[in-house]
């Protein structure tokens, strides 16, 4: 069973010798945008590993120049692969920990035994398992507090001189450009000290470290301190950092990305996969650092770019605009400007139809979807009982409208999403009623009195009793069922899977398993339907999205060659926290102000996950308006580039099964 699928999906083919130049001369001509030495991999796991031959390789040269070597480590999500990698190396007697000094990048204040700890940590992706003695370990002393703060800092500061300076700095590049937990703004001479966390970076505490009660402070190594190391290896994996890898490597070094200080360090490092690099110049924009080779979602990124640069809709730019921006060699290869102009014109109006499950009957040469068979059978998978109409309402709508047989599959209950204040009021309803209709029984009046007396007494982070979850899960089912009826999926075609890695009543989930697979697998192999849509929106903050979509595509990778499976066309569709970038959408969905409106009103059943929705993020917005607010955004853009104007859109790019 292959269950980490949707990491391989790629929607680009990047060459090669775009991240992994074979000569130093190309090498320089592909990053020279770049300000900081940057590796790309073409996975995190291949980024860990070259993390952690680098960590080897300088542990064995400190060690042999001067008797040991000295590490200031982070204990970030994003280090851990390389720790694992490291473990396996030390077993494997290509390095040892003896005469190694460890310190503590960073630790939460205050440092609570119950509480989430970088050190703990630290130990348990690392230090536990490899030759280290415990005398070369330095942390923040839990004894530390705001009296004694400045004493204690200097105190560490003192230490590290005393073993000589940081000879290697580990730590990843957060969301928002930490280092350690230097947040934006930080002095670059800002040393150890106190400081306060910034939402996006308790944001990311709550997930790592899926903890109920969040750090609002932290005692960390400043950025002087480790500008001092002699060498920092900072990391970043994953779609979410590409944003900030481009401006950590590529722009005007600024307090506002504290990573991007880093740029005036003689030995820095960034390792950095492909989605995490996808930004980067060399491969978002590589016709301005080298001769590209040209295939067609390349040749319509570049020239939707040129559009959107020059101000212009497609079809009027000129070979000067070609020649102005960089791109006369296409104007070399095709001739003229409208020779390319009409081609990537056309291919974008191809993507545009209102037809999601086909239009019967009809020559289906340049459409995205077939015409036959008619009607379709359809599954949509949803994660939550609420992505379904969130990310796609407005083609749900068309596609029962245009009388497909269409499925909804609720992969998880949701009912962590659920808050004590919703639920109760369900409880008050129903203590208010039990009386008048027969339901006020000794047995009712114990729940009743056990569900307030839990609640009023609830502290942070506890798992809630399996009656309450019982009750959160019945509540997001019955909003997903009346949201269904609205759109006029069939109530025989809602499908609640309750997939077990998401029933642990807490944030942080189990691992993805057989048993998990094994459900989605049988709902496919019942339906046996034509079009499959997914979640590819794998940016949410929680995790669940990527596990269920991992779900679907491992059942999928076990039914492929099956004859009708070979028939089924999966479209991945993107939710609240992202969208398709216009060079890879493959179906474009348009939407009416009606459609809009009546998008929105499906998604407003889903009451629970209104304002009081706990993963809503750094965003403001409700999800129905971030959900229209994509939507028109992305018909903006179309229309911008001189295509027909909508109110809004829904787009989707076709997977297909990985051989």
């Amino acid at each position: 069973m292959r269950t980490d699928l949707s990491s391989q999906i790629k929607l680009d083919r990047i060459p090669r010798r775009y991240y992994a130049p074979e000569s130093e001369i190309e090498a320089a001509a592909l990053a020279r945008e770049e300000k900081l030495d940057t590796r790309i991999s073409e996975t995190a796991t291949d980024g860990a590993e070259a993390v952690a031959d680098y960590i080897v390789k300088h542990i064995n040269r400190y060690k042999s120049k001067k008797g040991k070597c000295v590490l200031a480590l982070g204990a970030g999500v994003s280090t851990h692969r390389a720790y694992a990698s490291l473990i396996e190396k030390c077993k494997q007697g290509l390095v040892s920990f003896k005469d190694v000094v460890v310190f503590n990048l960073a630790e939460f204040f205050p440092v609570e035994a119950e509480g989430p700890s970088t050190f703990r940590r630290l130990q348990d992706v690392l230090l536990n398992h490899v030759d280290i003695d415990k005398e070369n370990v330095f942390t923040i002393d839990p004894a530390v507090n705001k009296t004694n703060m400045a004493d204690f800092c200097g105190a560490y500061l003192q230490k590290i001189e005393e073993q000589g300076g940081l000879d290697l700095v580990v730590c990843e590049i957060g969301p928002n450009g930490t280092l350690a937990f230097n947040e934006p703004g930080t002095s670059p001479s800002s040393s150890c000290r106190l400081v306060s966390l910034g939402n996006e970076t308790r944001h990311q505490i709550s997930s790592d470290y899926k903890c109920g009660t969040i750090p609002a402070n932290a005692i960390t190594l400043g950025l002087a301190d480790i500008a001092k190391a002699r060498r920092v290896a900072a990391m970043a994996w994953g779609e979410n950092r590409a944003s900030i890898i481009r401006k950590t490597v590529e722009e005007q070094p600024s307090v506002k990305v504290p990573a991007s200080l880093l740029q005036g360090h003689p030995h820095v490092k960034v390792f950095c996969d492909l989605p995490a690099a996808e930004e980067l110049t060399r491969l978002s924009m590589p016709w301005k650092v080298t001769n590209c080779d040209w295939d067609d979602k390349l040749l319509r990124r570049a020239i939707v770019w040129l559009s959107t640069s020059t101000g212009k809709p497609i079809l009027k730019l000129t070979d000067k605009d070609y020649n102005d921006w960089g791109l006369g060699e296409l104007l070399a290869l095709y001739g003229s400007a409208y020779n390319v102009n009409i081609k990537i014109f056309n291919a974008l109006q191809h993507t545009i139809t209102g037809w999601p499950g086909g239009k019967p009957d009809a020559d289906d040469t340049y459409r995205p979807e077939r015409a036959n068979p008619y009607p379709k059978r359809v599954i949509v998978f949803s994660p939550h009982p609420d992505d379904d109409v969130i990310s796609m309402g407005g083609t749900l709508q068309r596609l029962v409208n245009q009388k497909h047989d269409v499925h909804v599959a609720y992969e998880t209950s949701g009912n962590i999403a659920v808050g004590d204040e919703d639920m109760m009021r369900y409880i008050m309803l129903m203590d208010g009623v039990a009386d008048r209709f027969g339901i006020d029984t000794p047995d009712w009046q114990k729940m009743s009195k056990a569900i307030h007396e839990f609640v009023e007494a609830k502290s942070a982070g506890e798992i809630d009793t399996p009656e309450i979850r019982f009750l959160k899960t019945k509540i997001r089912q019955c909003e997903a069922r009346i949201a269904c009826s609205y759109v006029g999926v069939k109530p025989d075609h809602v499908h609640f899977l309750n997939l077990p890695f998401y029933e642990t009543g807490t944030i942080k989930k189990g691992d993805l398993s057989e048993a998990d697979v094994d459900i989605v697998r049988k709902l496919i192999t019942d339906v046996k339907p034509h079009q499959i849509f997914v979640a590819g929106d794998l940016a949410d903050p929680h995790g669940t999205h990527k596990v269920c979509t991992d779900a679907v595509l491992a059942a999928v990778d076990e039914l492929k060659d099956e004859d009708w499976m070979k028939e089924c066309r999966i479209w991945m569709y993107r939710g609240a926290w992202a969208e398709w970038e216009i060079d890879h959408i493959e179906m474009a969905v348009p939407i009416s102000p009606e459609e809009l409106r009546s998008k929105r009103n499906s998604i407003l059943k889903h009451q629970s996950q209104m304002e009081n929705a706990p993963f809503l993020g750094d965003d403001d917005r409700l999800f129905w308006q971030r959900a229209e607010d994509r939507n028109r955004a992305t018909a903006r853009l179309y229309e911008k580039l001189g295509l027909a104007a909508y109110e809004a859109m829904e787009a989707f790019v076709e997977y297909k099964p990985i051989r």
